[in-house]
């Protein structure tokens, strides 16, 4: 049986509706797969989440726009050719394009015609330029199996979808923020997205954000020279130094200072840093993964984040599933923690009683896997017979007003999904009112819908 061709996937990224209408229209009658996007920080996160064979986007566009978005494509989808689109005005900010590395251009109005004999152009020659084969299974750039310690699972579907995430991202070298409620394994699967990256054989540097105070964390990230304070007897190298050609993880990014948000910010926009006290300007290269359990959406809008540093930081979000909403993966957990610290303490594995198996099962776990973890660990060391009961397991009942005793979940994702099928109920099933009601464009609501797999009628 002959093999179904592939339909190749193009990214339109403009914020003129109608453009997007009419490009939608001739990608489609011309047998091509159409993407569509109205702002750069959109494109990047479909490009987190779905192949795409090549992009055609605007220049002049809110937020990052044209510039920025190619800057992170040729960062971290080198293979992704780009089309700039230009108005007649601005046709020095097309070329300033080519030079950058971006495929081609062409001038606003244009021919349609014109633009998919382009299209089919550029993805010619870039199949053409593809080297064959790939990677193989094995080699050290490849990503790790993710899967292990507080990771391990994919039963559940919200974690499958997540590991898959994972796996894909940590190819790149994308900058990601880290969403996930505390003791989901944040720092885990950081350091996996750093194992299976092209900088994996660079140092992995973790910061704590949340636990460094505010006065020593600009000296910790960037250094400092000797005499630029009290106590600074000598020259320090900072932590962002330390990452050079490898990865810096943010933990608990919510927790900095406003100066030190501008001044992360400025390092993430031009790559270089300063010592505290120092007039040097100094090159680092490295991957930045940030992670939190905050709402930062809600403290950008408060006006405590900086819009412009949250979008630096967003190029690619992954949100790790809570514990409660993955019990189909318990068993394997418990499985594997009771092997790892048994075999910590030179012991043979122990086993779990089926009324203790039903408690682990039905608790919320509101400390999420680090809390499954630390449970296990005291249960060793109560139970005797090398079998766990009930009385061997310290469970406490979490707050009546958690979120794990009301049932809900602190993942954006899923918020988000929520928000969307609330606005499209009161809207009637009408995507276009929903999105007016959500601030948010027609083409994104598209997007999020077939993204979350939302049934809704077409309007």
């Amino acid at each position: 049986m002959a093999s179904t061709p592939h339909i190749p996937t193009v990214l339109v990224v403009d914020d003129d509706e109608n453009i997007l209408q009419v490009l939608e229209a001739r990608l489609l009658s011309s047998g091509l797969s159409p993407l569509l996007a109205d702002r750069a920080e959109t494109a990047l996160e479909m490009l987190a989440g779905e192949p795409v064979d090549l992009i055609v986007s605007d220049v002049k566009m809110p937020g990052m726009g044209g510039h920025g978005l190619l800057r992170e494509v040729l960062g971290n989808w080198p293979h992704i050719p780009i089309i700039m689109l230009t108005a007649h005005g601005t046709i020095p900010d097309a070329v300033d394009a080519i030079q950058a590395g971006a495929a081609d251009y062409l001038t606003k109005p244009f021919d349609g015609k014109e633009l998919v004999r382009l299209i089919r152009s550029r993805l010619e020659a870039a199949q053409a330029e593809e080297p064959a084969p790939r990677q193989p299974a094995g080699a050290r750039s490849a990503p790790p199996a993710p899967g292990f310690g507080g990771l391990i699972g994919g039963k559940a579907p919200s974690m499958a979808r997540f590991l898959e995430l994972l796996e894909r991202v940590a190819r790149s070298t994308a900058t990601v923020l880290l969403f996930g409620e505390s003791g989901t394994g944040k720092e885990l699967a950081a350091r996996i997205l750093h194992e299976g990256s092209p900088r994996a054989d660079g140092p992995f540097v973790i910061v704590d954000c949340g636990s460094t105070q505010p006065t020593l964390l600009e000296s910790e990230l960037f250094g400092h020279v000797k005499g630029s304070f009290t106590h600074a007897v000598k020259d320090k190298k900072g932590l962002i130094e330390e990452a050079d050609g490898g990865t810096l993880f943010l933990d608990e990014i919510g927790n900095i200072s406003p100066d030190m948000q501008t001044r992360l910010l400025r390092f993430l926009q031009e790559g270089t840093i300063r010592r505290v006290g120092d007039t040097t300007e100094r090159k680092v290269s490295c991957r930045v993964i940030a992670a939190t359990n905050a709402d930062l959406p809600g403290m950008v809008a408060g006006g405590d984040f900086r819009e412009d540093l949250y979008y630096r930081l967003k190029v690619v979000t992954l949100t790790i599933p809570p514990l409660r909403d993955r019990r189909e993966d318990l068993p394997e957990l418990i499985d594997g923690f009771i092997r790892g610290l048994c075999a910590d303490q030179g012991r043979e594995p122990v086993a779990v009683s089926g009324e203790a198996m039903r408690i682990l099962e039905g608790h919320p776990w509101p400390g999420n896997v680090r809390e499954l973890k630390n449970a296990l660990e005291g249960a060793l060391v109560f139970c005797r017979d090398d079998v766990i009961r009930p009385a061997d397991l310290q469970l406490e009942a979490p707050p009546a007003d958690s979120p794990a005793m009301r049932g809900e979940s602190l993942s954006l994702e899923a918020n988000e999904r929520d928000a969307i099928i609330r606005a499209l109920e009161a809207a009637g099933g009408v995507k276009k009112d929903a999105a007016d009601k959500l601030g948010i464009s027609r083409r994104a609501i598209h997007y999020k819908i077939k993204k979350y797999g939302i049934g809704v009628n077409d309007d």
